[in-house]
């Protein structure tokens, strides 16, 4: 196997913290890697013409014309964290392989959601936040709660954490249906999915044509008890329809990763309704989870050096999919 020569490229301190020194070690014996991280600085400077290939993380930055044009030599860049979308043009532009561990980041968010989803089906969390005293012991058990059997719970999105949801919900017996974010593509509109399922849980990719596409007629025909979980992005939510029907409903809970912005505004009722769950944004990987995007990484670059089919590729008719 040729031994290409690499450089980590990015922005901050994520490289460290991503690939571990487990990874790093291992890069440095398949590659003849530079012994730093590098800046875009560091790239126009020249101090990378003869790097073939790019390793980097959360920073990666965008090249300008002029800083592609000191990386001649440059082959491919392996991305170890998941939407690409703003940096690889120049990239595309001047034949450069791009490879994205996209597929890593999307399983914790599929069990994030997946835990959240049997939560919600036994409506732990409003139960959970009226549960204050002893006496209140068991009188959960006569509001609406659904259980795992039969229930059904809508996806949002059709791509790589919606995909591997499904196969993680195939082991309970509840009806999954899915609701692509492109209109023309769908079997079942936005629409029907609120208004009869018990869970829905947005998948929704970041475009701007998804931006507060989920609005008040949709919240207000929810199901008695249902749940709206977000591990998607809090712009694609009308967060004051929602805030409106969660204080008519209570017996509606929102489960909300993500916001817009994020942390929601000082004052912002989403901090003091009842039925609603905030988390800070850590569905995706964290912690020993950030080694996996590395892992899937550097087993790609074996394959590319070895001149094998690619299979976290790319292209760029995949953007913003």
């Amino acid at each position: 196997m040729k031994k290409f020569n690499g450089a980590f490229v990015n922005v901050g301190s994520a490289v460290d913290r991503v690939y571990g020194e487990r990874n790093i070690a291992r890069l440095h014996e398949l590659c003849n890697m530079k012994d730093c991280v590098f800046t875009a600085a560091d790239v126009e400077n020249g101090k990378l013409e003869d790097v073939e290939v790019i390793f980097s993380t959360w920073g990666m930055p965008c090249f300008t014309e002029a800083q592609m044009a000191k990386l001649p030599n440059l082959k491919a860049v392996f991305y170890a964290a998941g939407a690409t979308d703003s940096f690889c043009r120049p990239l595309f532009e001047h034949k450069v392989r791009l490879f994205s561990a996209w597929r890593a980041n999307a399983i914790p968010v599929a069990e994030f959601a997946l835990a959240q989803i049997i939560l919600g089906l036994k409506n732990y969390f409003n139960i959970s936040s009226s549960l204050k005293t002893n006496e209140q012991f068991g009188k959960g058990q006569g509001q609406v709660t659904y259980g795992m059997y039969g229930a059904r719970v809508a996806l949002l999105g059709a791509g790589e954490i919606s995909t591997h949801l499904q196969k993680l919900l195939k082991n309970f017996n509840v009806e999954v249906i899915v609701v692509p974010s492109h209109p023309d593509r769908r079997t079942i509109s936005l629409e029907e999915a609120f208004a009869t399922s018990q869970v829905i849980s947005n998948h929704f990719p970041d475009r701007d044509d998804n931006v507060g596409v989920f609005n008040k007629k949709m919240f207000a025909s929810m199901n008695p008890g249902a749940v709206f979980i977000n591990t998607g992005r809090g712009r694609q939510v009308n967060e004051d329809d929602l805030i409106s029907v969660l204080e008519e409903r209570p017996d509606l809970t929102a489960c909300l990763d993500v916001t817009y912005p994020e942390p929601p505004l000082d004052g912002s009722k989403l901090y003091t309704l009842p039925n609603v769950h905030l988390s800070p944004h850590i569905a995706g990987s964290l912690q020993d989870e950030l080694y996996r995007m590395a892992d899937f990484m550097i087993e790609e670059f074996e394959r590319f050096a070895k001149g094998e089919e690619a299979v976290h590729e790319v292209k760029p008719s995949m953007l913003l999919t």
